[in-house]
């Protein structure tokens, strides 16, 4: 559905059914140069079991008005604006790779409206290597090719989603290389920005021992992204449970019978 946050049009996936803003209420967030369909598997089983659900397409990404968020922080703000354009008191957030860290940044700032916080290929400080950077700035579709091969622990992964067969290497390119091409053209490298300001958050830690609501980190063993020795810290700041999948940085992808037990076990 569409709605109007902070002045433009944004766009969020509900799962498939009528979004109710009286059931509970989970919202999931995106990574970069991604947008909702990363979540279509998980939004429609939590919508086909009692709850309403929002995966959104951040601001610049997908179907909703730019521009992209100038940072973490203003991407925080932006979800906070969006839970009240949909007539949400309390949410949970699930967020992967920079998603994760715009949810993090979101339940430090409204501790009490976020029941429960869902991390997943997470890391703090999620730093960006300076090649990948230079190479996401001057040639972004090599970039994307380059952080596919990271974000994939295997070349064929079976079964996966959307289905056994499905090639993720080219189904994530396609998404990626498209989100990139509506960016340029208005003139934007959404796949820079989206690294630079991954790359700048610094308020992890801080933000971790604001929040009061259970959390829980699902990684991927094989994650070359967001390797899970780079979240230990940020997980203990939370008290989280950790999930370790067998699998990379993609994990609603590779893994998302996985991931959707982790996520039961925190939202049930």
């Amino acid at each position: 559905m569409k709605l109007s946050v902070q002045g433009r049009t944004a766009y969020a996936y509900t799962g498939g059914v009528e979004f109710d803003p009286a059931l509970p209420c989970v919202v999931f967030v995106h990574g970069a140069l991604n947008d909702h369909s990363v979540w279509t598997l998980l939004a429609r089983w939590f919508a086909h079991h009692g709850r309403s659900v929002l995966a959104v397409d951040l601001p610049g990404h997908g179907r909703s008005d730019g521009p992209p968020p100038a940072s973490v922080e203003a991407a925080a703000d932006g979800v906070q604006a969006l839970l009240d354009a949909a007539g949400v008191e309390r949410a949970a957030l699930v967020g992967h790779s920079l998603g994760s860290l715009i949810a993090l940044e979101t339940a430090a700032r409204a501790p009490a409206r976020v029941t429960q916080l869902g991390l997943v290929g997470t890391a703090f400080p999620m730093k960006v290597s300076p090649a990948l950077l230079a190479t996401a700035r001057e040639t972004p579709r090599a970039a994307i090719d380059m952080v596919n091969a990271f974000s994939l622990s295997t070349i064929a992964a079976k079964p996966s989603f959307p289905g056994p067969g499905a090639w993720l290497h080219g189904g994530q390119r396609a998404l990626m290389r498209r989100l990139q091409g509506q960016a340029e053209a208005g003139g934007l490298n959404l796949f820079a920005h989206d690294f630079a300001i991954c790359d700048a958050y610094a308020g992890g830690l801080q933000a971790a021992a604001t929040v009061r609501c259970p959390a829980a980190l699902v990684l991927g063993r094989r994650d070359s992204m967001t390797p899970p020795r780079a979240a230990r810290e940020l997980g203990e700041a939370l008290r989280a449970t950790v999930t370790t999948l067998p699998g990379g940085h993609s994990l609603m992808a590779e893994a998302p019978d996985g991931v959707l037990a982790a996520l039961r076990a925190l939202l049930d």
